[in-house]
């Protein structure tokens, strides 16, 4: 696996992590946030042909 997608996966597992948080604690901005950052990570993904393995 390259230095890319492993960024890429890392950063998704955060922010997968960060927005179950946020829902948790029903801080509504910041899951919009990292809702948008994963949209934008995901796209990235598939933009280069990297196969993600979330949700």
């Amino acid at each position: 696996m390259g230095e890319f997608t492993t960024t890429i996966e890392n950063r998704l597992d955060q922010a997968y992590k960060g927005l179950q948080e946020a829902r948790t604690t029903g801080d509504d901005f910041l899951a919009d946030t990292l809702s948008a950052e994963i949209e934008d990570l995901r796209r990235i993904a598939d933009d280069n042909g990297v196969s993600i393995q979330h949700c």
